[in-house]
């Protein structure tokens, strides 16, 4: 039960296109979230601030919920 609580506040975010080809400002936004090549997962504290980043770069992360 409390490995339910833990994951509640959190967010998995996968990169699933290359940084070639896109601007500097979403290069930054994707570095930020901690992913540095094509397939690279990391979990998030959701947060609003998470949540800025990804609509930044929806175009180039998946969301694993």
């Amino acid at each position: 039960m409390a490995k339910q609580n833990e994951t509640a506040g959190t967010v998995r975010v996968r990169l699933v296109k290359g940084l070639r080809g896109v601007q500097a400002r979403h290069r930054l936004s994707v570095k930020a979230l901690g992913l540095n090549k094509t397939n690279d997962v990391r979990e998030l504290k959701d947060s609003p601030q998470v949540r800025g980043l990804i609509n930044t770069v929806y175009y180039l992360v998946q969301v694993e919920e």
